[in-house]
């Protein structure tokens, strides 16, 4: 089980076949890796559902292989446009997780693929950036000329890049780590890393085109693939407000409106877990949560309807379907600039 949904397995995968499953996607969400944080936010599960299955879709219809079989309606599986409720269930194929042992923050994953054989879930998330927001590390690791833009320094407002740039990040470690391309290739095993690079540009690029017809900004996003049968496939989830960045009209149609209001009401909190996580680093710890001092305090109810619009009216958009019944995007976003 993640924090956000829930993994209910139905035909378990062995070492030379998938397995089938379903994702069951909750109501609850998670900010700077925290975990399942003190709220709930009505209709987010059955949003990221329905997203996911409308960008899944979008991609298995432009040729690329994914693991979804469908949205669970009436008790069988079926596509986006035969629902006439928000889903909350997704099938989907189901491939091999082997334990990565660790001592410290020293991960074996020679041992995750000996015991992964060639039916695994590569433990990377490839990340895309179209947009690089004011306080991203990306401005502290490289500079500006280095991806592709014509300036020095880093200017003091957003910038939008004129080529998407692909980074490679830890999947399975307790704290994310960025990889170098040799150590991403290592450690996706038997994948080829050019494949996986290729595969995170092409759904970036549907994605973006899917946003600008509906009148979205695409500005970031991730995905996560598995390798069965001498081939890559889409997995995970894809595509949502939780996984991508998306803007309207300026302002954050995605969990990033979460972390940065965190930022204004909780700093205690928020600093406590860039201070842990530092900590855990420095004493090579692993579970950087038993470092923290504080915990998170629950959300305002006028916050919390004011985003569960904003994630029903924003997948309404995007999905181009009126499956929740919210007021318009623009009531929404307008709501949410007012907290």
């Amino acid at each position: 089980m993640t924090s956000v949904k829930e993994i209910h397995v139905e035909k378990a995968p062995t070492p030379d076949r998938l397995g089938r499953g379903r994702f069951l996607f909750t109501d609850d969400y998670s900010v700077f890796d925290w975990g399942k944080m003190p709220d709930s936010i009505p209709e987010k599960g059955a949003s990221l559902c329905a997203m996911g299955a409308a960008t899944f879709e979008l991609l298995e219809d432009n040729g690329i292989d994914t693991h979804y079989r469908g949205v669970m309606d009436k008790g069988d599986a079926t596509s986006l446009d035969a629902v006439t409720l928000p889903p909350q269930e997704m099938v989907i194929d189901l491939t091999r997780v082997p334990e990565l042992p660790h001592e410290g923050r020293n991960y074996d994953y020679e041992a995750f693929h000996s015991a992964a054989g060639d039916n695994y879930l590569i433990p990377l998330e490839i990340v895309y950036r179209n947009r690089v927001p004011v306080g991203s590390s990306l401005r502290s690791r490289v500079e500006p000329e280095d991806v592709g833009l014509e300036a020095e320094e880093w200017p003091g407002e957003p910038v939008e890049l004129p080529e998407p740039v692909i980074e490679f990040t830890s999947k399975y470690e307790e704290s994310d780590r960025l990889l170098s391309r040799e150590q991403a290739d290592e450690i996706a095993g038997q994948a080829d890393v050019d494949d996986l690079e290729s595969l995170a540009e092409s759904v970036n690029q549907l994605i973006t085109q899917r946003a600008d017809n509906v009148g979205l900004h695409h500005e970031d996003g991730k995905i996560e693939c598995l390798y069965s049968d001498g081939n890559v496939r889409v997995a995970d989830v894809v595509g949502t407000f939780d996984e991508n960045r998306f803007s309207y009209d300026g302002q954050q149609v995605s969990k990033e409106l979460l972390r940065q209001y965190h930022k204004r009401t909780q700093s205690e909190w928020v600093e406590s877990v860039q201070q842990a996580k530092q900590n855990a680093k420095e004493q090579d710890i692993a579970d950087w949560r038993t470092l923290c001092d504080a915990d998170p305090q629950p959300l305002d109810r006028e916050v919390v309807s004011a985003v569960s619009d904003l994630y029903t009216a924003g997948t309404n958009t995007y999905i181009e379907q009126e499956l929740f019944d919210v007021p318009p995007l623009e009531d929404a976003v307008s709501a949410v600039e007012e907290l």
